[in-house]
């Protein structure tokens, strides 16, 4: 077996066996083979695609090319992920609720790159929290409350971590097989035992289409069921950013109010439909509507509140920034966004307002870019909401004069207002699961 015929195969649009994924995972992995082949390969890939077995058998080698988190002990462990989107501060608000139902959250997140933002750092903008705890103090830390938040410590999925940078210099990133086995490799690694991932869909997202976003869902849910991971993928709207707030800091502030029983109705939808598959997963009752009225009921009654306080203790950081969330470092320049006539909100496109954000210094361009936590959006009207002319429409937090400047400019172009009533969008696309 060498690589040059593995290439040939999938050249030739032939299925590759779980022996030859296994001999390109493993050689790649260690460096026995250069990115010039692996980058053929993947091409191969990219333009042939892959079977449900090819590409089972790829995530479950890219799985166990580093270290494998072992859960059992804590019994049913449901993870949820996102495939991204601008906004998304739902990890903040939805793993304490599960915690506070009696549901173990050992959940291991990433950093933001791009305009998509990452749990990672909205966690670090409280000051004292620690992500890079060691692993025997995570699991300790779920033992003793239930929950603990940390990032990527352990080496997960080493192989996809080569191929996602590879696939990202020769343009082979929009690939379903890729896409899945990547996701799906990091969640097994990780130790989940059930999983329900939020796949985004719109300007905001990495799948643009619904199409193409229920095809990577029935994929992943697909990988799921052959890897005995029961997994259930709620297809979201991510053509406007989620909820009000984009920005590190300023989105830990919109969770503590979500905590607090004060929700935008977006952000609701998405933590109450994941929330309940959830609590389905993990056997706590099969009703979705009763689940979702638990989740609520757990908001409203300050548990939740109590929950996510205890992680931030429990991680080192300072508690009374969540108790008073007025404490968290305000920009060095607020300024506002005017609407320039009346009528309805037609469109407030998630992408540029990631993009805008990002400039900000919400975001990086590169893994080694430093992030400004105290800077970014907070959309004052959205989709389908009604404005007055010289009303607000969104204020942003920047850094210096020029930046802020610059970003009213590109957000008065990206808000279009029309006279006509817009209706609001559904924030819930769909469910997939192994049934459907």
């Amino acid at each position: 077996m060498n690589i040059q015929e593995i290439i040939a195969k999938k050249r030739d649009r032939q299925r590759l066996t779980k022996e030859e994924i296994a001999y390109f995972i493993q050689g790649y992995t260690k460096g026995e083979i250069g990115d010039e082949q692996a980058a053929a390969l993947v091409m191969a890939i990219y333009l042939n695609g892959m079977d449900e077995e090819e590409i089972t058998d790829l995530t479950m080698e890219m799985a166990y090319s580093g270290d494998v988190l072992d859960l059992s002990r804590f019994g049913t462990v449901v993870d949820k992920h996102s495939t991204g989107g601008i906004g998304d501060k739902v990890t903040l608000i939805l793993m304490p609720t599960i915690a506070a139902l009696g549901v173990p959250v050992a959940k291991m997140s990433g950093r933001g790159l791009g305009y998509t933002g990452g749990t990672i750092d909205k966690l670090e903008s409280i000051p004292g929290y620690q992500t890079g705890i060691a692993v025997e103090d995570f699991i300790q830390n779920v033992e003793k409350i239930g929950i603990s938040l940390i990032g990527q410590t352990l080496n997960l999925a080493p192989a996809d971590k080569k191929l996602y940078a590879l696939r990202d210099t020769i343009s082979c990133t929009e690939s379903i097989p890729l896409i899945a086995s990547s996701i799906m490799s990091k969640k097994i690694a990780a130790g989940a035992s059930k999983i329900v991932l939020d796949v985004t869909c719109g300007s905001g997202a990495f799948m643009k289409k619904k199409e193409d976003a229920i095809a990577l869902a029935k994929e992943m849910n697909q990988i799921g069921k052959l890897a005995k991971k029961e997994t259930v993928c709620v297809l979201t709207n991510m053509e406007e950013p989620l909820g009000k707030a984009v920005g590190n800091s300023l989105e830990v502030i919109e969770a503590i109010e979500a905590l607090n029983g004060k929700m935008e109705s977006d952000v609701e939808a998405v933590v109450t439909t994941l929330g309940a598959y959830m609590l389905k997963l993990a056997g706590k009752g099969n009703d979705i509507q009763a689940n979702q009225q638990e989740i609520l009921s757990c908001i409203q009654s300050g548990k939740a509140l109590k929950k996510f306080k205890e992680l931030v203790a429990n991680q080192g950081g300072n508690v009374s920034y969540i108790e008073n969330p007025n404490q968290f470092p305000k920009a060095e320049v607020i300024l506002e966004v005017q609407a320039m006539q009346t009528g309805y909100v037609q469109e407030v496109k998630a992408e540029e307002i990631g993009r805008i954000s990002m400039l900000l210094g919400a975001g990086r361009k590169r893994k080694e870019d430093p992030i400004k936590p105290e800077v970014g959006i907070v959309l004052e009207k959205k989709v389908g909401d009604f404005v007055k002319e010289k009303e607000v429409l969104a204020t942003i937090h920047a850094a210096d004069w020029e930046s802020a400047e610059k970003a009213k400019q590109e957000i008065q172009k990206i808000d279009r207002i029309v006279s006509e009533k817009v209706e609001k969008q559904p924030t819930i696309l769909g469910i997939v699961t192994d049934e459907k």
